[in-house]
């Protein structure tokens, strides 16, 4: 049986959670700088190469089964990420990409309460509606202004998020066979799952050619782009992320990721100069009220 899910979450929780949203909104402008310098599946395959060495060395292995292991390196390195560099490397915006990634959101509570038994309250979804609502109004005029934009990129970023919401169940499932103590063992040693696949498609799909000229010509923005892709976003980010969904449920923090379009669709708009328009300021309003609910409605419990 597994053990009773803490009620609250804290000032710091929400705070941890916030710092986490905030790298992956900024992420998706890295990305697109990444993936102008190299081809997107050898830049995914280099990005967790690098969370795996030297880390390695130093990380226990978490007391979590090979097949989980392999499973969350397959969900999250080669499903998500392979899907949403070369998403962003054909053509689909920064500020875009990471509207549609937050998917996920959805996908992880509802396959949470297949898999994984977890409720999800009416606050859950009245919060999930009002920031799908946001969503679709942050996603139509992006789409919109982005004329390379095709429905088979929209497929493969939904796509993505939900290998995320895999990614995602497979940490909280790990929760409860000692892994709990084991965030960034799990994000390290997972890693190891997902070079190997990524190479083999780039190579597939991208060839040697473009592989070698992107390592000949290789430039310090790029090589910025890849460590802070590896360090930030995957070890620090994922290991706080895995941290507070073995806690405290995937249901309960996956919603957090909602935020990430509010910081990716700024970012994007100061450094890449995609557009944020008064309509996307009433869209981040709707996703942030969406979230509120589901955190912090009714504000009192009821009388037992």
């Amino acid at each position: 049986m597994s053990a009773r899910q803490p009620e609250g979450l804290t000032p710091a929780v929400i705070g941890l959670a916030l710092i986490v949203v905030a790298i992956w909104g900024f992420n998706f402008v890295v990305i697109k700088v990444g993936v102008s310098g190299m081809p997107p599946l050898f830049l995914a395959c280099l990005r967790f190469l690098l969370c795996v060495f030297p880390a390695i060395f130093f990380v226990p292995r978490p007391s979590i089964s090979w097949g989980r292991l392999a499973a969350y390196g397959i969900f999250l390195g080669v499903g998500e990420f392979g899907l949403l560099f070369t998403a962003i490397k054909l053509g689909a915006p920064a500020g875009l990409a990471s509207i549609a990634l937050q998917a996920q959101a959805f996908f992880t509570a509802i396959l949470a309460a297949v898999f994984l038994g977890e409720t999800i309250r009416m606050r859950t979804w009245a919060g999930l509606a009002l920031a799908a609502t946001g969503l679709v109004l942050l996603m139509l005029p992006q789409a919109r202004a982005a004329a390379s934009l095709s429905p088979p990129l929209v497929g493969m970023l939904l796509l993505a998020g939900f290998f995320w919401a895999s990614a995602n169940l497979t940490a909280k499932a790990a929760s409860g066979t000692g892994g709990q103590n084991s965030a960034l063992g799990l994000v390290v040693w997972s890693s190891l799952f997902s070079p190997l696949p990524l190479l083999a498609l780039s190579l597939v799909f991208e060839g040697t050619a473009a592989i070698s000229a992107s390592l000949r010509s290789i430039t310090i923005l790029t090589i910025g782009a890849i460590l802070f892709l590896a360090v930030l976003s995957t070890l620090v980010g994922y290991g706080i992320w895995n941290a507070l969904i073995m806690r405290y449920g995937a249901s309960r923090i996956a919603p957090f990721s909602l935020l990430v379009p509010i910081f990716g669709l700024s970012s994007a708009s100061v450094l890449l100069g995609e557009r944020f328009t008064a309509l996307d300021g009433v869209a981040a309003a709707l996703v942030l009220g969406g979230l509120g609910v589901h955190l912090f409605w009714p504000l009192r419990k009821p009388v037992s």
